[in-house]
C-alpha cells in the first residue's frame, strides 16, 4: 500500500531542511535530493508505529499559495 504525502524544502544556510506537512515529520540534508530521500525514510519509520488502519494524516488536498503581509515598522 502506498499513500502521499506533501513536503516543503527550505534552504537554511547550509542545509536543504525537508518538512512534510500532513505529519509534521522533518529531515535535512545537503542536497534537495538527499533531503528528500531522508525525509521519506524519516516518514516511513514514523509510520512503523502505526497500524494499517491507524495512519496518520488527511486524504483531503493541501493547497499552498504565496502571499504578502504588511510589516510595520
Amino acid at each position: 500500500m502506498k499513500k502521499k504525502f506533501t513536503a516543503v524544502i527550505n534552504k537554511e544556510e547550509k542545509w536543504y531542511v525537508a518538512h512534510c506537512v500532513e505529519l509534521d515529520v522533518v529531515s535535512q540534508g545537503k542536497t534537495i535530493e538527499e533531503a528528500q530521500a531522508n525525509l521519506k525514510e524519516a516518514v516511513e519509520l514514523y509510520l512503523e508505529s502505526f497500524g494499517p488502519e491507524d495512519y496518520p494524516g488527511s486524504d483531503s488536498e493541501i493547497i499552498f499559495y504565496p502571499f504578502e503581509v504588511a510589516l510595520n515598522g
